[in-house]
């Protein structure tokens, strides 16, 4: 701790064995982690656990705390400390993208924001909606699907069956001017903003006219396109002023386990919501929490509102918002109303927050009897202690050939499929199972071996601490 400088930085702690238990930040790393160690001074029953168990720590200077706040998310997002305030959740979120960059635009389904000539809309809670409300616009504009680069490629290829079903006008054959194109796909834009209203008179008015033309089957199809218009248009709930964009966090906690919820308002409008699960092993303040939430969960968002609505702001809620200004390329602001319809739309996010906590609580029980809690009745069974990582092998080949050893591996009595392995048997030829599996594991174990002497000369972060409890043939 001699050692520690007057600078702003990120501290993280390590158990004896060399797992990280906790990833903190600091204006001043000599006095924070100090701070750790001293004796008496009421930091609760949950802190003084985690620092029992602290046998070494390091730190990374930054350049300023912004750096630091940065740093600190990508190594908790990236280890997962125990002790830290964990968002569980690590959803991504359908926009709806218009390519107005390209001469002929087309509508297309997202789930990154990128900045380029796009125009996005969203985030969405429902990809089946955004699937649904894409096919609608391209069958009430007659905009094109294809992948043609237009129009350069007008005129190479016949048209496809969207033309011949009448749901395109067949830009890749010139069948409409760049002029008219760029009106239909204005209208798909006044449709996504909210402006539904021309559009219904417009198909209502076509269907009147093919219906005194004694066209009933094009009446029809007018007729269940207004319907299909109505029936998007009443899901968008009207919350603020038009223009408005808005993020409104709730949040509902017992103990250590916590849910956020989110409303996301666009344009002035309710477009959706989402709830998200958060653990908290160390009990923090409704504030901290908030401030931990915010980092982890606009870090992997591609979309930041102007405005965040919280109930409790964070010590560092400047920092926050220089971040998420810094991120987004426009100020953002975080704020608690007091009063009226916004203190109302929070509050109504936090009473979500209550009731998806009292129903989701049963299903959590259940959720960590069949995981953490099944890992616990294996460590019983076996006499062991500390399983948090294992892993399964089996082998199969195709008619007594082509030998392949699969390796599935759980953390905490969860699935981790991206850490799942084939290994193609090479040692081997015929129908040998035993000796398929010794060479599986000896490869295996050499590499976990490897890895595991990276770590200490510190070339690598050890993954792989093992120990062989049993084989089943």
């Amino acid at each position: 701790m001699k050692k520690l400088p007057d600078k702003p930085g990120v501290y993280i702690m390590r158990d004896a064995d060399d797992v990280i238990l906790y990833v903190g930040k600091a204006i001043n790393l000599r006095n924070r982690v100090r701070s750790y160690f001293r004796k008496n001074i009421g930091r609760g029953p949950a802190i003084d656990n985690m620092v029992e168990k602290i046998d070494r720590f390091e730190f990374i200077v930054t350049g300023s705390e912004l750096e630091a706040l940065v740093l600190e998310n990508n190594l908790i997002k990236e280890h997962s400390p125990k002790y830290n305030t964990m968002l569980k959740d690590d959803k991504t979120y359908p926009y709806i993208k218009v390519t107005v960059g390209e001469k002929y635009p087309r509508i297309l389904f997202s789930r990154i924001m990128k900045r380029d000539k796009s125009r996005y809309f969203g985030p969405y809670s429902s990809a089946a909606a955004v699937k649904d409300t894409i096919e609608l616009l391209n069958r009430l504009f007659k905009l094109r699907t294809c992948h043609r680069h237009l129009p350069e490629d007008i005129g190479l290829e016949r048209p496809c069956l969207n033309y011949h079903i009448n749901q395109c006008s067949g830009p890749c054959q010139g069948y409409v001017s760049e002029e008219e194109y760029a009106a239909q796909v204005a209208g798909a834009l006044e449709f996504l903003n909210g402006n539904y209203g021309p559009i219904i008179k417009d198909l209502e008015n076509k269907m009147r006219t093919a219906s005194e033309e004694m066209k009933f089957e094009e009446a029809a199809t007018y007729r269940d396109l207004a319907e299909s218009v109505r029936s998007v248009a009443q899901k968008q709930k009207i919350t603020g002023n038009v223009g408005t964009d808005r993020d409104v966090i709730g949040m509902s906690r017992d103990g250590e386990d916590i849910v956020m919820q989110i409303f996301f308002v666009r344009d002035g409008k309710l477009i959706g919501r989402e709830h998200y699960h958060m653990t908290d092993s160390l009990m923090e303040s409704d504030a901290e929490v908030t401030g931990d939430f915010l980092k982890q969960f606009y870090s992997g968002t591609s979309f930041i509102p102007r405005e965040i609505m919280i109930r409790t702001a964070p010590e560092d809620a400047e920092l926050i918002e220089g971040w998420l200004s810094e991120k987004s390329s426009h100020k953002v602001v975080l704020f608690t109303p007091k009063i009226g319809t916004k203190e109302k739309l929070l509050e109504m996010s936090e009473e979500n927050a209550r009731i998806i906590l009292h129903n989701d609580a049963e299903k959590l029980k259940a959720e960590e009897a069949r995981t953490s809690g099944a890992v616990r009745e294996i460590e019983d069974i076996l006499g062991m202690e500390g399983l948090d990582r294992m892993e399964a092998f089996d082998i199969s080949n195709t008619n007594g050939f082509e030998n392949v050893a699969s390796m599935v591996v759980y953390e905490n009595g969860s699935p981790k499929r991206s850490d799942y392995r084939k290994f193609r048997i090479k040692s081997v030829d015929g129908p040998d199972d035993y000796a398929c599996m010794r060479e599986a594991l000896t490869r295996r174990f050499t590499h976990g071996m490897e890895e595991a002497e990276g770590s200490k000369g510190g070339k690598k972060e050890q993954v792989f601490p093992f120990r062989i409890c049993r084989i089943c043939c």
